[in-house]
């Protein structure tokens, strides 16, 4: 069996553990992937590393949890040094100020020397950075922000995800919607670090690093698309709410005098009674005091 469906053999048998919420066997696992020689793009190909990392949030077994932290420590040298070799290689493709003018003196000599070719050469391929480089030093500082934001966890390390670079492509694709770095430019910065950092809402960072939402998406998202599942709840549950109170207050109620406004103290009343849960319960009373217009209910 190659070293590639080993991998896998395992991240699939760890996957289980997580779902049945049992370790049991799992310390063999992790040592047995201790052993293989992972590489950066077996990391990336496999995903390994989000299953040891969800193994070691659930596990409760102090062993399980040190070696799955040992193991996703190593992973991260290999993402960082990839991304050292890129830098480097980035910088070293620059010339100097100094060797471009000597180039250039070379290259009008020889021209001098030289008669034309004949026939056309080929020309060189350019290779261009996916995300062009920007001397703005407050673009550069929500780049920063952002690829923090996205290394809020260690499910960075786990996915193999190059955070610099997906920063670098929210912040252009921003920028390129808005034009300019003005208040709209930066509320749209804020809006996508407070949910990327929400500690309630790992799925959207998650989603990010995996490329299931686009670095473009992301950029447009609204704060309703990118809430979590239990905040996108909660907010409908307001909205029926105040659906509801509206609804009431089109077709008024019934005045008394048997409720007391808790801020004015009056007893000038309106109340209408609604059945908000199920048949057998008693049906919810809602009151606005006409004084003040105060509002409130009895279930």
């Amino acid at each position: 069996m190659g070293g590639e469906e080993e991998i896998v053999r395992i991240a699939k048998r760890l996957d289980k553990m997580v779902a049945k919420k049992s370790a049991e066997g799992a310390m063999d696992l992790l040592k047995e992937l201790k052993s293989l020689p992972i590489t950066l793009d077996l990391l990336q190909s496999t995903r390994i590393g989000m299953s040891v990392n969800a193994l070691r949030k659930q596990s409760t077994d102090e062993d399980v949890i040190a070696l799955a932290k040992s193991l996703i420590k190593a992973w991260k040298k290999l993402l960082d040094a990839s991304d050292d070799k890129s830098e480097e290689k980035k910088r070293n493709s620059l010339p100097t100020s100094s060797s471009k003018e000597s180039s250039d003196s070379r290259d009008q000599s020889s021209a001098k020397r030289q008669d034309p070719p004949k026939t056309p050469t080929t020309p060189k391929i350019t290779t261009f950075p996916p995300v062009p480089v920007t001397c703005d030093t407050v673009r550069n500082k929500c780049r920063e922000m952002l690829t923090s934001a996205l290394q809020t966890d260690s499910d960075y390390v786990a996915i193999g995800a190059n955070c610099e670079q997906i920063a670098a492509r929210i912040e252009e694709f921003i920028y390129q919607d808005v034009k300019n770095t003005d208040l709209k430019y930066k509320n749209r910065i804020r809006s996508r670090l407070s949910n990327l950092k929400d500690s309630k809402n790992p799925d959207l960072r998650k989603n990010v690093l995996c490329g299931v939402i686009s670095a473009e998406q992301i950029a447009v998202m609204t704060s309703e698309e990118m809430a979590s599942n239990e905040l996108k709840e909660i907010r409908k549950a307001m909205t029926k709410e105040a659906i509801r109170e509206h609804q009431m207050a089109k077709t008024g109620g019934t005045q008394t005098d048997l409720f007391t406004c808790g801020k004015c103290k009056k007893k000038n009343c309106t109340y209408t009674q609604v059945q908000t849960r199920s048949s057998d319960e008693p049906m919810t009373t809602f009151v606005v005091c006409n004084e003040c217009g105060n509002r409130w209910k009895f279930c």
